[in-house]
């Protein structure tokens, strides 16, 4: 096939990875980055009908979209209009991650476990809830904020002033001008990711998020600094929960809303004493947790998102290999805080085969200037390793950690410790 990739960052990289990796496919990435041309080939037409006409002109025959704001966009209905298929959600469908007052209201209608919450435009009516509640406090703007417009407020002044921060426009411009604010739900964290084909769907293994930018998860929040999966924190009872109280129901409401749900959702769970709890939904892939879940996957990734693109699900026999696996971020100098200078980036020759045959690197904030690959992005490239355990995927992934080299790298030194404690 013909496969055209929507993005430029690991996310998009680890899937065309995958896919290069079966030798039967030709690649495109749309803007795709400065790693991604050793995989396919990268075009720029962000015009997203010019860019169908191209998918047409060019016999693409399956398009994936992977960040969020083109299926916010509506990408996937122009590409629909044209006749061309693509996986990834209507922007009806896409509404459960670029609206929060969406999605949580989808949650209450199809009765899914999810935290007490307000949804508001009114700074008064925020405030009055804020008194009523046990700290700490969740506010949330509504609108899209990069993985961003959470504030978890230890005090109900500090929930106030984020309330009104958001509300005036100061903190997230338009994005907050309507707001969720929501009880602290005290549990593990965990996120699932379910194919969907508006009818059918396919569970993939559980993994673990490190967002904070610190060891012991201190720091800032990050787009996430390392992943692992499957978790052990996640049995039979949790994924059958998941399943009957939150896919199903799910997939049945946006039916019943006339949006029916194909692409990628994102379940963020929080469980609280074996109970799992929706925190929220995104449309796409987790990033880093694609990067680790797509090497663990046995079944062809292209036959996956094609079944998935064109309602065959049922069709398909999911199959996941027996490993785990943990990728760690490679992070420029000033992440999160601010950018970094470009840096190159140099790789050394892998000697040790087991390290050669159990990892790879997935590239995201790179470029290519004067034909040097450089690291120009905040969080540039994640190093996956796999492997019969836990703790033999993660050596792995460090040890290919201390195969790169650019100015300012940083990276955690404890990604996968909840499993490991």
């Amino acid at each position: 096939m013909n496969i055209l990739i929507l993005g430029n960052g690991g996310r998009e990289y680890s899937i065309g990875l995958a896919i290069f990796k079966e030798n039967a496919h030709n690649l495109f990435f749309m803007p795709g980055n400065g790693a991604t041309d050793k995989l396919g080939t990268n075009i720029n037409i962000k015009d997203y009908k010019q860019l169908a006409l191209w998918a047409k002109d060019n016999s693409i025959d399956l398009t994936i979209v992977g960040p969020e704001a083109p299926l916010v966009d509506g990408v996937v209905d122009i590409f629909k209009e044209n006749g061309l298929t693509i996986f990834g959600p209507s922007a009806a469908a896409a509404q459960l991650e670029g609206s929060k007052v969406y999605m949580k209201n989808i949650l209450k209608k199809y009765n899914i476990p999810t935290a007490a919450f307000i949804e508001t435009s009114n700074e008064k009516e925020a405030h009055d809830f804020i008194d009523t509640m046990n700290l700490p406090i969740v506010v949330k703007a509504d609108g899209l904020c990069g993985g961003k417009g959470v504030i978890i407020a230890q005090s109900k002044q500090e929930a106030k002033e984020a309330a009104s921060d958001m509300l005036s426009g100061t903190s997230f411009g338009d994005a907050g001008t309507s707001i969720v604010v929501e009880e602290y739900l005290d549990g593990y964290e965990l996120s699932v990711f379910a194919i969907c084909d508006g009818e059918n769907y396919k569970v993939l293994p559980a993994a673990q998020d490190h967002k904070r930018i610190g060891d012991g998860d201190t720091g800032p929040n990050t787009g996430g600094m390392g992943a692992y999966a499957p978790t052990p924190l996640v049995n039979d009872d949790i994924y059958k929960k998941i399943e009957e109280r939150v896919i199903i129901p799910t997939l049945a409401g946006m039916k019943q809303e006339g949006a029916p749900f194909e692409g990628v959702l994102f379940i963020g769970v929080m469980v609280v004493k074996g109970e799992p709890i929706i925190l929220e939904y995104n449309v796409r892939f987790g990033d880093p947790e694609c990067e680790i879940l797509m090497p663990l996957l046995e079944t062809t990734v292209s036959e996956l998102f094609y079944k998935g693109a064109t309602k065959q699900l049922d069709k398909l026999d999911i199959k996941i290999k027996n490993e785990f696996s943990v990728g760690v971020v490679m992070a420029s100098g000033n992440y999160p805080y601010g950018s970094s200078t470009p840096a190159e980036i140099i790789v050394d020759d892998i000697v040790d085969e087991d390290l050669l045959n159990n990892s790879h690197i997935s590239y995201a904030g790179v470029e290519k200037i004067d034909d040097k690959l450089m690291a120009t992005g905040g969080r540039v490239l994640v190093c996956v390793g796999f492997g019969k355990s836990i703790k033999e995927a993660r050596d792995r992934a460090y040890a290919l950690c201390g195969q790169v080299h650019f100015a300012g790298k940083k990276c955690r030194s404890d990604i996968a410790y909840q499993a490991l404690k």
